[in-house]
């Protein structure tokens, strides 16, 4: 079927809520590349929302799913468990910088994975509050979308959400949080919402994704690990849009030396096949009682065996030195930019985990959403997917495969400056 043809099922048969705006549908890719229902070409810069760190389909992780299919699909690990489950939560527990020895829960999704990171905290400590960060992002289940710090479009029209959760300023000295204010706000926060004492766990992002990718200082990161160490309370690092090599380290807050109580990640674990992980100190971890945690598809022996094979290609690849090798080309070109475009301004950039912002003028810094929004349509229209995001929907975020090609990067690249240019930025 065409392009058109499926654009018709699905206004007929697709929710409002869950359809995407693109009347484009995604026939086959491979890396950096992918081709649609009507054969047209696309570079992706968006990696299915940083799903895709080394690439579509990469022919290791392929090759892994399909052996396994041969073998076993399905037995629900809580009633008969098998060699995937295992393997990964041994990987995981050899490779997250956790507190002390970690064990793992796998999961399907990365707000599953906040959702039993928050029962965990609360078994473990015996307190029910939660602190989060204004910009950041964890999920779309009731839970997590309490937990989001933005609204629009995740909890529009769905009602009341969920109570005992609190927010705390997030620090973006670009727009007036600096990190002394930050950690002011977090305190008010604990005097006038959630005690210390009521408090289960702080949760935040080291590098906010939805929010604009804003990177925690490592001194505002060493602070929260002291203060929680100070409150009996638990730090709950997200990694699920940063982790497995997208920073140009494993996960982001290896940047800090900071060592979380747990961790959440997905996205990228396993090249696309649904599969998330929480990771924590032992102790924690197992908190809760039995059959407290898991569900009927929770670490899926496909899914396990793709994550494995993604361990595989990061080690076997130098996949954490391409991420930092091209972070480094994106900081430069960015640079670039920021110089050449009056309306592009405050680039930035964590390993490849890269973006910029569009303001009226560097001096107002008034944010542009409109342009962001023409900028990624007329890069749709020449053959480049590319996202924006952000608090006020004014930043552009690359999200591209660590592993594309030269000349790939370079074809995209080219059609983001054009595009610039053609916007008037």
């Amino acid at each position: 079927m065409n392009n058109q043809e499926l654009q018709a099922l699905k206004e007929r048969y697709v929710a409002a809520g869950a359809a995407s705006p693109n009347e484009q549908f995604a026939d086959h890719a491979l890396n950096a590349e992918l081709w649609d229902a009507d054969g047209k070409r696309m570079i992706d810069f968006a990696g299915g929302i940083g799903v895709l760190n080394i690439g579509h389909r990469h022919p290791k992780v392929v090759t892994a799913v399909k052996a396994q299919l041969d073998k076993l699909m399905h037995t629900c690990q809580t009633v008969m468990p098998y060699e995937g489950y295992v393997k990964v939560a041994q990987k995981l527990s050899e490779v997250t910088p956790i507190r002390g020895h970690a064990k793992v829960m796998l999961a399907n999704s990365g707000a599953e994975a906040l959702e039993n990171a928050v029962k965990i905290a609360r078994a473990a400590t015996g307190k029910p509050n939660i602190i989060c960060f204004d910009g950041g992002y964890h999920g779309r289940t009731f839970f997590t979308m309490a937990m989001n710090g933005k609204a629009a479009p995740y909890q529009t029209s769905f009602g009341p959400m969920p109570g005992l959760v609190y927010r705390a300023p997030y620090p973006v000295p670009y727009h007036g949080v600096s990190e002394d204010d930050a950690l002011r706000g977090l305190m008010m926060t604990v005097k006038t919402d959630s005690p210390a004492q009521d408090t289960a766990a702080i949760v935040l992002e080291p590098v906010l994704g939805e929010g604009g990718f804003y990177a925690a200082p490592t001194s505002f990161l060493q602070a929260l690990r002291q203060f929680c160490d100070d409150n009996n309370i638990l730090l709950i690092v997200d990694e699920v849009q940063s982790g497995f090599g997208r920073t140009g380290k494993l996960f982001a807050i290896e940047h800090s030396g900071v060592e979380p109580d747990i961790m959440t990640m997905a996205k990228s674990m396993a090249d696309g096949m649904p599969i998330s992980a929480v990771v924590g100190t032992d102790k924690v971890m197992d908190a809760s009682g039995p059959n407290s945690l898991g569900g009927t598809y929770t670490g899926s022996p496909t899914a396990c065996a793709a994550a494995l094979a993604v361990f595989d290609v990061i080690e076997q690849e130098d996949i954490l030195g391409k991420s930092q090798r091209l972070g480094e080309t994106l900081r430069k070109r960015f640079e670039q930019w920021q110089t050449q475009f009056a309306h592009v301004d405050n680039v930035r950039n964590l390993g490849p985990m890269a973006a910029f912002e569009l303001v009226e003028s560097k001096s107002s810094r008034k944010p542009l959403p409109d342009l962001a929004a023409s900028v990624t349509k007329r890069a749709k229209e020449k053959g480049l997917i590319l996202l924006s995001c952000g608090m006020f929907g004014n930043t552009l975020r690359f999200l591209m495969p660590v592993t594309i090609e030269d000349d790939i990067l370079e074809e995209g690249l080219a059609i983001v400056e054009e595009c610039l240019k053609e916007t008037g930025a």
